[in-house]
């Protein structure tokens, strides 16, 4: 039904009310409707994109607060072998043959806050528990009295808290699309990689629960809606900001190890997918996101080693439930396509708008 034929209808159920039925006997039907419809009224909003994280899809409204439990299981699998020495034939080799297991293991539970300053401005912050643990084993025939050599290691205590602003920069009339930018900090809250004890040998003992170097986020997120479709694409680059470590481990049988300046890689990143309504309570998305990560920089006894650059690619999926008007339930799995990403990583966030 068209809006001509709305107010039509809403003038004679109007009047009928208001005056007997015998007093419109004689009187046609109005040819036009009684006034004019008013204007729709702006509202500036960003679409929902519920089922993918990070990536500023929902603006929180106005003076409304947004509380996110969430709980994150990620893990990853590492087999290599490697070989020095030296190849007489292909099936005969001459050297020191070793492999390697790794079997890594991430619950983090998390607790996000995001309250909206403006109708285009939100702050959020975010505070992570972080449980580790890995297990190692390695294999080297004829090189130790114990060919195979198995270490067990954990950790467990405070993540670390990221702060981060979200700031709508258009309305996206006219055909545009709606950007985003986004700024995120990340502290240095939890234990480092440099702050966890050592044993005699200078091997660390347990695993750290942050990276203990301050870091900034700037990105733009780009939405393009197109109904029951929302295309999404973010661009951002991480910034790892470089720390005079200035400390030295005590290693037995060898020379004390000093570790001076410490340059962390810097990371180039994009995401890129979509965001499909099944109905109005139910969506699910799929995308794709890529880290570029930039070897990193160490000074050790006063020489400077550097890493290599790391490639980890990520498949994404998402689906989201709204339970009730102020609550959603979220679960994200991300599946590991290059050879450097996790193998998987499965995420539950439960926003509740106050």
């Amino acid at each position: 039904m068209n809006k001509k034929n709305d107010y039509s209808l809403s003038f004679v159920l109007v009047t009928t009310i208001m005056f007997p039925a015998a007093a419109w006997a004689d009187v046609p039907p109005p040819d036009q409707p009684v006034g004019q419809a008013p204007p729709e009224p702006t509202v500036e909003t960003r679409p929902e994109i519920q089922a993918i994280a990070n990536i500023g899809g929902v603006l929180t409204p106005k003076g409304t607060w947004v509380i996110e439990p969430s709980l994150q299981f990620s893990n990853s699998q590492i087999n290599r072998l490697s070989f020095l020495g030296v190849e007489i034939l292909e099936t005969f080799l001459i050297g020191i043959l070793e492999a390697e297991d790794a079997d890594r293991n991430l619950i983090s539970p998390a607790l996000t806050l995001r309250y909206g300053i403006t109708p285009r401005l939100e702050i959020e912050g975010r505070l992570p528990y972080i449980w580790r643990d890995d297990t190692l084993r390695a294999t080297i025939p004829s090189v130790v009295s114990e060919p195979q050599v198995t270490r067990d290691l954990e950790g467990d205590g405070i993540g670390d808290m990221e702060l981060a602003l979200h700031y709508q920069m258009n309305a996206g009339r006219n055909g545009w699309p709606i950007f985003i930018g986004n700024l995120r900090y990340k502290s240095t809250t939890g234990e480092g990689p440099y702050d966890v004890s050592r044993n005699s040998a200078g091997i660390q003992t347990s695993l750290p629960t942050g990276s203990g170097f301050h870091a900034v986020e700037p990105s733009v997120t780009a939405l393009y809606p197109s109904d029951p479709a929302v295309f999404y694409a973010n661009l951002g680059y991480l910034y790892n900001f470089d720390e005079d470590v200035n400390k030295t481990f005590v290693v037995e049988g060898s020379d004390d190890q000093t570790i001076g300046n410490v340059d962390p890689g810097d990371v180039v990143r994009f995401s890129f997918g979509m965001a499909y309504s099944i109905n109005s309570r139910a969506s699910f998305s799929l995308g794709y996101k890529h880290d570029f990560i930039r070897s990193s920089s160490t000074t050790i006894n006063g020489v400077n080693l550097s890493s290599s650059s790391l490639d980890v690619g990520s498949l994404l999926l998402g689906f989201s439930h709204r339970i009730s008007d102020r609550l959603n339930a979220n679960v994200n799995l991300e599946l590991g396509i290059t050879a450097d990403a996790p193998d998987v990583g499965i995420t539950l966030r439960l926003p509740y708008a106050i």
